[in-house]
């Protein structure tokens, strides 16, 4: 076979774009190559180097890499590769002010961080701790209960639920703590522990964690603001004397009474059912609240299934602490995790401007006339290597394209489905979409099979902020985007953590 020449059959819609930057069957040169980039792409950065090491890095054939040309072989690797992921590269790493204070950043949180399962019969292990830190997760709860033998111990209190120790806790959030991320970890201790017990988990805290641990203001007084990520220590939620610095819990009453008397460094907790009632009858003094305090939201107790709520309608009040159940799969998961993907993945992404001042008078649920929209449009192209159910035969894919921000914003969009393909099904369909709070936003691909008997089977999904998505300003207010998120088969996220590496959806 020439070099360059592939079966019709796979991937036909890449070959007619190389085509047309490789007229006459010619392989593509680093000069074409950058005008792929530029005008396919809109990479309008890249530079003719640019070009080049992309045929370094995907080319598989060494003459060509030694002609700076691109076979069809080359061009379907990188066209497949996450150099064409649709996610910006530059949120791949931080790239946000870190010197704001904590109360100014959404937090990546856990709540019952110590359960894998559900919250009546459950397990509690080690590694959900493990497996949340690696997810980025800043905020872990721990519920502490007096254990034999004056060890304390952690489970969901008053149910079957596994025990672990509360040492052994410690000593693997002090071996895993700043794996990914270099910034603060705020551990949220339940405490129902007794005195002579609590005296042990303080000495287990500055024993293990050691010059870790935040047991002093920084710089040794208060200020008037909490202080921002770069001051990276663990920091202790609880009602557990000296070592509570900066997040000590008080109860919420009113936002009125907050303003007044809650102290910068004191926090509160609110289970979703009261958040949400203040979130929708109050969404303006939710969200001047949130501008200066800490505010964590925890799913209610009837969840014994360890479901989640959506996050998304308290990150829209400026809520920073939004915990949900890490090991329960489902949306609410992915929203986070794509939210959370932002700002190199570190578990802190800075709130927009108008969620950190009291100027704006932000209200959800009421937006005021100095929004105003911008446009996606959104082309599903194609997939391919879509992974086929164990009892079906085959699927019938569509692409859902749902938005996520705040209550106006939110629609979803689908294509029609393509007939019994997996291997490459194309679909070649337009969406549009107005946003009017674009800072907000979570863009989520999904991937089903449509079923008339049963219901929809679940194939994949890909969340992203709409901020990290590619874009071409010099189109603005129109958001033209390029390149391929990742779908991860819901039978394998389980088990993925840093390489999600599995079917492909390119839109442009």
């Amino acid at each position: 076979m020439r070099r360059g020449k592939a079966p019709s059959s796979r991937r036909a819609e890449i070959m007619h774009i190389y085509r047309c930057y490789a007229p006459g069957g010619k392989e593509l040169t680093a000069k074409s190559l950058l005008e792929f980039l530029h005008k396919e792409q809109i990479e309008i950065a890249a530079s003719e180097r640019t070009a080049e090491q992309m045929i370094d890095k995907y080319e598989i054939h060494e003459k060509a890499r030694q002609e700076r040309t691109m076979t069809f072989e080359g061009f379907l690797r990188f066209m497949e590769s996450k150099d064409c992921s649709i996610f910006n590269k530059e949120h791949t790493t931080v790239y946000q002010d870190m010197e704001q204070p904590l109360c100014h950043y959404f937090i990546s949180s856990s709540h019952n961080t110590y359960l894998t399962g559900d919250q009546l019969l459950g397990r509690s292990h080690l590694f959900a701790y493990v497996s949340a830190l690696r997810k980025g997760c800043r905020c872990l709860e721990i519920d502490c209960w007096d254990g034999p033998d004056l060890e304390p111990v952690v489970y969901h209190g008053y149910t079957l639920t596994s025990k672990i120790l509360f040492r052994d806790v410690i000593v693997t959030i002090e071996h895993h703590a700043f794996e990914v991320s270099p910034y603060p970890v705020i551990l949220s201790l339940e405490n129902h522990c007794t005195p002579p017990q609590q005296e042990i988990m303080a000495r287990y805290l500055r024993g293990i964690l050691g010059n870790r641990l935040l047991d002093m203001t920084v710089n040794n007084n208060f200020s008037r603001e909490l202080p921002s990520p770069n001051k990276k220590k663990i920091t202790v939620a609880m009602e557990l004397s000296d070592l509570v610095i900066y997040t000590k819990s008080v109860k919420f009453i009113s936002f009125s009474h907050s303003s007044g008397n809650q102290k910068f460094y004191e926090n509160t907790s609110l289970g979703e059912n009261k958040a949400r009632k203040l979130a929708r009858n109050s969404g303006c003094e939710f969200a001047l609240h949130n501008s200066r305090f800490l505010t964590r939201i925890y799913p209610a107790g009837s969840r014994t299934m360890s479901s989640n709520y959506n996050p998304q309608e308290f990150w829209n009040v400026g809520s920073q602490l939004v915990a949900l159940n890490f090991q329960s799969l489902g949306l609410p998961m992915d929203l986070n995790n794509g939210k959370f993907q932002d700002n190199g993945g570190c578990g802190y992404v800075l709130k927009p401007h108008f969620l950190r001042t009291n100027e704006t008078g932000f209200d959800p649920n009421c937006l005021q006339q100095n929004f105003k929209p911008v446009y996606l449009l959104i082309k599903v192209i194609s997939g391919y290597n879509l992974p086929v159910p164990k009892h079906s035969k085959g699927i019938n894919p569509y692409v859902r394209v749902e938005i996520h921000g705040a209550p106006a914003d939110n629609c979803r969009k689908q294509t029609d489905p393509v007939k019994r393909t997996s291997l490459n099904p194309r679909w070649d369909e337009n969406m549009n979409f107005a946003i009017q709070v674009p800072d907000l936003v979570l863009v989520r691909f999904v991937v089903k099979d449509q079923n008339s008997i049963l219901s929809d089977d679940f194939i994949g999904q890909y969340t992203l902020p709409f901020t990290s998505m590619k874009k071409d300003s010099s189109l603005h207010p129109i958001f033209i985007l390029t390149a391929a998120p990742w779908l991860i088969p819901q039978d394998v996220r389980r088990v993925l953590s840093t390489k999600q590496e599995s079917a492909m959806l390119n839109t442009v």
